[in-house]
C-alpha cells in the first residue's frame, strides 16, 4: 500500500494528519497429549487516520484501504476531534507528534517460514511425550503463538518510519494428579517465554529437556508439604519477578492512571506527580529502566506510534523514583518528564501510555551467596495467580513452585507457595540483587477503553527480599 500517495491524496480541515497502516499475521501451533489440537492462521490489516484540530487529536481506523474509506475514515476523525474540543482537558500541538523518519526490524537468526507446521507439531508431540515421566502425569500440552506484525505510519508533517516485528510465544505444561491432589507445572508460568525472535527457538534438545523437567516437578509437587504461613526471606526467581515489576512498578507508573484517566477500567495509581524525584521507592539496590532498544525483548521498537523516539531511561535510580512512563501528550499535560511508550495495539486503537521493556537491573550478587545468605526463607518460580489493587498497592502472588532455604540451603519442596505485601514496603525490603538476569515477555496486558491488549517485556534477575508474609494454599 502506498501511504504516501495516500495521504497526498486527502483533503480536509486538519491542522495535521497521520496515516498508520497495520497488519498482522497469527499463527497458533498446539499439540496436547502427543495429538495435534490446533492449527490456526489469522490475518487482519487496516489504516488509522489521526488528526489534529483546534488542539485536540481525532481518530478513526477503518478495514476499507480504497482511497475512499480512508477518506471517510479522515472525515470522521475531523469530526470527533471537532466536537471534543470544546471539552478538551489540555490544548495539544504537533510537539506531541515529532517528525520521525527510519525502519526497525526484529532480530531473526532463522526465518518463521524455515520450519514448516509439521515439523513443529514434531517437535511438540516429542515434547508432550517427554513429559509422560509418571503415569500420575494427566495433561500435557505444548502451544505456540508465531506473529508477523508490520507498522508503517507517515504524516503530513514529514514522518514516514516502518516497524516490523517477529514475536514468538512458546509454552510447555503439565499436570500431575493423585490422591485427589492436583498440580500444575508449566514453562515460567505461561507468561514469559515470549521473545522477538525467529525459528530458532523451535530446539528440539532444549525443548525436550525443559518439558520432562516440568512434569518431574508437577509429580514432585504432589507429596509435598504446602508452603508455610509465616514472614520470612523470600527469593524470587526472574520468572516470578517479571509478573511483579510488571505489576507493581510498571503499571503504577504510568501517567494516564496517575492523570485518573485509567480510572474507570485499568484503576489508578497510589503515585502522585510529586513523589518523582522524592519517594524512595525501593531500597538502593533497586534500579529499574525503561529500555526499549534490548535486542530480542518482546517490546522493543525504535519509534513508539507518535514518532517519539525510543531510548533508555532510569524509572528509578538507586531506589528514588525519578521517571514516569508516559508519552508526549502526558508528559505535556503532567510537565514531567517521560519515554516514548505511546503505543496502540493495531490499526483499530488510538495509541495510549503503556508499558514496553520496564526491566529491573542486574546487581552484584551471585545466586549461590544469595541462597547462602538467608538461614529462614523459602524460594518461589513461575507464576500461578496474582491480585493486586487498582491503585497497585496491595498485592498477593501464588507461584506453582518452591524451596525451602535453611540455613543457607535449599531443602525441601513445598507446594501452593503464595506471598503477600503492600509496594513500597516490600520494594524496601529488597536486599539483595543477582548479577545475571533473564529476559521474559507478555503478550496479553490489557488496558484502555476501548481494550486494547498489548505485548510487554521485562529483563529480571533473582531478587532477595527481607521480612516477607508468605503462606501455602
Amino acid at each position: 500500500m502506498d501511504l504516501q500517495r495516500t495521504l497526498h491524496t486527502l483533503k480536509g480541515s486538519a491542522d495535521w494528519v497521520s496515516l498508520r497502516h497495520v497488519t498482522e499475521k497469527t499463527t497458533y501451533r498446539m499439540v496436547r497429549d502427543e495429538k495435534p489440537d490446533r492449527n490456526v492462521i489469522s490475518f487482519d490489516q487496516g489504516v488509522m487516520v489521526e488528526v489534529l484540530v483546534e488542539g485536540h487529536f481525532g481518530f478513526s481506523g477503518t478495514s476499507d484501504l480504497s482511497n475512499t474509506g480512508i477518506k471517510r475514515a479522515l472525515d470522521k476523525a475531523i469530526m470527533m476531534a471537532k466536537a471534543a474540543s470544546s471539552h478538551k482537558v489540555h490544548n495539544f500541538s504537533v510537539d506531541q507528534r515529532p517528525m520521525a523518519k527510519g525502519t526497525y526490524k526484529s532480530p531473526v537468526v532463522k526465518p518463521l517460514d524455515s520450519f514448516s507446521a509439521k515439523e513443529i507439531s514434531d517437535i511438540f508431540v516429542d515434547a508432550t511425550r517427554a513429559m509422560k515421566v509418571s503415569d500420575k502425569i494427566v495433561s500435557r500440552s505444548a502451544t505456540a503463538m508465531i506473529v508477523e506484525t508490520h507498522f508503517h505510519t507517515v504524516t503530513s508533517s514529514g514522518s514516514d518510519f516502518e516497524q516490523s516485528f517477529s514475536i514468538v510465544n512458546t509454552d510447555f505444561s503439565a499436570t500431575a494428579a493423585a490422591g485427589g491432589e492436583t498440580q500444575t507445572r508449566s514453562d515460567s508460568g505461561g507468561l514469559a517465554r515470549c521473545l522477538q525472535v525467529g525459528a530458532e527457538v523451535f530446539d528440539r534438545a532444549s525443548i525436550l529437556e525443559r518439558s520432562k523437567k516440568l512434569a518431574e516437578e508437577a509429580v514432585e509437587l504432589l507429596s509435598a508439604d504446602n508452603c508455610p504461613d509465616t514472614s520470612m526471606d523470600l527469593l524470587l526467581a526472574p520468572d516470578q519477578m517479571t509478573l511483579q515489576v510488571h505489576e507493581s512498578i510498571g503499571h503504577p507508573l504510568e501517567y494516564d492512571r496517575i492523570l485518573g484517566d485509567e480510572r474507570n477500567y485499568a484503576g489508578w495509581s497510589f503515585v502522585k506527580p510529586d513523589d518523582f524525584g522524592h519517594l524512595q521507592y525501593g531500597s538502593k539496590l533497586m534500579n529499574v529502566t525503561f529500555d526499549p532498544t534490548i535486542e530480542d525483548a518482546l517490546a522493543s521498537y525504535a519509534f513508539d506510534d507518535s514518532g517519539h523516539p525510543a531510548t533508555k531511561e532510569f524509572l528509578i535510580h538507586n531506589g528514588l523514583l525519578v521517571r514516569g512512563l508516559g508519552g508526549l501528550e502526558s508528559q505535556s499535560r503532567l510537565n514531567l518528564p517521560g519515554v516514548a511508550n505511546s503505543r496502540s495495539s493495531s490499526w483499530n486503537r488510538a495509541p495510549i501510555d503503556r508499558m514496553a521493556n520496564i526491566n529491573l537491573e542486574p546487581g552484584t550478587s551471585k545466586l549461590e551467596d544469595m541462597i547462602a545468605s538467608v538461614e529462614r526463607g523459602v524460594f518461589m518460580l513461575a507464576n500461578k495467580s496474582w491480585s493486586i489493587d487498582d491503585y497497585r498497592n496491595k498485592f498477593q502472588f501464588g507461584c506453582e513452585y518452591g524451596k525451602l532455604i535453611e540455613n543457607g540451603k535449599l531443602t525441601k519442596t513445598v507446594k501452593n507457595p503464595n506471598y503477600r505485601g503492600t509496594t513500597v514496603k516490600f520494594w524496601n525490603n529488597l536486599k539483595a540483587v543477582s548479577e545475571n538476569r533473564e529476559t521474559f515477555g507478555s503478550p496479553y496486558c490489557g488496558k484502555g477503553e476501548p481494550n486494547q491488549v498489548i505485548r510487554v517485556g521485562h529483563t529480571t534477575p533473582y531478587c532477595l527480599f527481607a521480612d516477607v508474609e508468605v503462606f501455602g494454599a
